[in-house]
């Protein structure tokens, strides 16, 4: 049975522009990840802080920081879409 925040942060799932990202990845806040991963799982693991699977999915590189590849990239696609998850202070993205 889904928790709470679960399903709190199911219904919070949105599909956004990089243009209305593009504040987000200046504070350095957003997360990719990757779409292999079920984005509300990861919320959740990250605002319950599980150290244990964050570290898991950091080491498999399954959640990373943006490089400046990908920024530069979304740069030149503002339209570009992305299945977003606000989870203070962080944004996880994935792309759509």
């Amino acid at each position: 049975m889904p928790s709470d925040l679960q399903t709190q942060l199911q219904e919070e799932l949105a599909e956004v522009d990089w243009t209305s990202l593009k504040p987000h990845a200046s504070r350095d806040a957003l997360i990719i990840v990757n779409p292999l991963l079920d984005l509300v799982k990861v919320g959740v693991a990250i605002a319950e802080d599980d150290k244990q699977s964050v570290a898991h999915w950091i080491n498999e590189q399954l959640i990373v920081k943006p490089s400046a590849e990908d920024l530069g990239n979304w740069n030149g696609q503002p339209e570009k879409m992305f299945k977003t998850l606000i989870v203070q202070p962080f944004v996880l993205i994935c792309a759509v």
